[in-house]
């Protein structure tokens, strides 16, 4: 049976939005089409769509399906198309077709996708796919496979333009057009000596508008912005983000050029930065692979570690409210206050912590700032705490008369600065620390001023109390 209406009818859309066909519909009309024999109909519709819409159209189709639809591509589109692909989806392409087409492949692919892709296939896979390769790939995919995932490294490309300084314009431009297909970008050439030291670079503008004649020493840009092959991938993001660029040289220890950091990597490493970041201010462990796809086990791994710890730090709140029980038995109307009270701390106290730990990732300030920031921030933690205590204490008249609105003005004063200095400081105490600022997270933040917010509560009113 074939399908009703030609798939090129049809309006691809992976989100299913806007009136748009989502992927689950196409892939099962695909999946009919290939069990019809009419896999040139499927053909003629993969080449009406981008690859990363291809990539979703895979990912829902059954096994075996994939493979078939994925064949009828030509190889360097599906070399590509590997890159868009979910890290299990690629694994489980790389392990089911046969190992001359996993070769043919992996060498039609960028080498820093290719790299990953081997990174991820388990070392029986390994060993069999590098003795297939040339040995220029085979020396390439070992030096990249081993740097470390955090390294700039890690998310380079060796797929790079060079030119040599005493070429002409003309030369260098034709040099380009050679290097065009397996360059991973020739916006910028850089100009090495025979030792591949990096000695400028010079963008494609420069080359097209320059004389014919003129070398590419003299037009080249002899003060490049680079970083280091084993510094941290974020700052290669912050790096590219900060100057605008296309791309950023990868050096060594000796000055030799290794790589590049093209702009969508550097986006991939911001998005992965700022997910781990997101799961950090949730006080979650950051997951290896999508929630989608992730266990039961592995959910529960990632979130019970915190979870625990901060329950038995909230005891400390009920031992606080043990303490007092004699002058909240006195006073019941405090405890209407309480959750009020310990709220507002908690929230002063995630809102501080949100700013610092975004402006310490993003730049904007650094630890050294700390004194002048704390200074700034009681004095805009005690006017948040005035003004609320001003709207609370009216409720306190109402709810107890001006004994108990002075105690709960005077906590809500105190409260919200204690919270808001907990917030401030401990993104900078963890960068101190050398750990990542961005577990000073809201869960920690709110548990450290609920049990401080009790302990000021009831202390200032047993104190306030008994004196009136």
């Amino acid at each position: 049976m074939t399908i009703q209406t030609p798939l090129s009818e049809y309006r691809f859309d992976p989100d299913a939005e806007h009136g748009g066909i989502d992927a689950g519909f196409i892939a099962v009309e695909v999946a009919r089409l290939l069990h019809d024999g009419q896999a040139s109909a499927v053909s003629e519709f993969l080449q009406t769509l981008e690859l990363a819409d291809i990539a979703a159209l895979i990912e829902e189709l059954e096994e075996g399906d994939d493979l078939a639809a994925m064949a009828l591509m030509p190889l360097h589109d599906q070399a590509e198309l590997i890159g868009y692909l979910r890290p299990s989806s690629q694994v489980s392409v790389a392990t089911r077709i046969r190992k001359r087409d996993l070769v043919a492949l992996m060498t039609a692919m960028s080498h820093d996708e290719r790299a990953d892709l081997y990174k991820q296939l388990d070392e029986e896979a390994q060993e069999a796919i590098l003795p297939a390769l040339s040995k220029a790939e085979r020396e390439d995919l070992r030096r990249l496979a081993a740097y470390e995932e955090w390294t700039v490294g890690s998310v380079m490309t060796s797929d790079y333009a060079v030119l040599q300084p005493d070429m002409t314009s003309t030369q260098a431009i034709e040099a380009l057009r050679s290097q065009a297909i397996d360059a991973e970008t020739i916006y910028y050439a850089y100009i090495v000596d025979t030792e591949r030291h990096l000695l400028g670079v010079v963008s494609l503008r420069d080359l097209l508008t320059a004389r014919p004649r003129q070398r590419v020493g003299d037009i080249m840009d002899t003060d490049p912005i680079f970083i280091r092959v084993s510094d941290e991938q974020e700052e290669a993001a912050r790096m590219v983000a900060r100057y605008d660029l296309l791309a950023l040289p990868v050096l060594d220890q000796d000055d030799r050029l290794v790589g590049i950091v093209t702009a969508d990597d550097a986006m991939d490493v911001s998005e992965e930065e700022v997910t781990e970041d997101f799961h950090k201010t949730s006080i979650v462990q950051p997951l290896e692979i999508s929630v989608a796809e992730a266990t039961i086990a592995m959910l529960y791994k990632a979130r019970i570690y915190w979870l625990v710890l901060l329950v038995f730090g909230n005891i400390f709140s009920g031992a606080g409210i043990a303490y007092f029980e004699d002058t909240i038995a006195a006073h019941l109307s405090l405890l209407f206050f309480l959750p009020l009270l310990i709220a507002s701390g908690g929230n002063a106290g995630t809102q501080s912590a949100t700013l610092m730990v975004r402006a310490l990732a993003t730049g904007d300030v650094k630890p050294t700032d700390f004194g002048w920031l704390l200074s700034r921030e009681v004095v805009v933690a005690v006017t948040l705490g005035v003004t609320m205590a001003l709207a609370v204490s009216l409720i306190g008249i109402w709810r107890g008369g001006p004994d108990i609105a002075l105690v709960v003005a005077a906590a809500m004063v105190a409260i919200v600065l204690m919270g808001a200095l907990i917030g401030m400081c401990l993104p900078f105490i963890f960068a101190k620390l050398r750990r990542d600022p961005a577990a000073a997270s809201g869960p920690l933040v709110t548990s450290l001023a609920d049990v401080l917010g009790v302990l000021i509560y009831f202390g200032i009113a047993s104190v306030v109390l008994e004196l009136g």
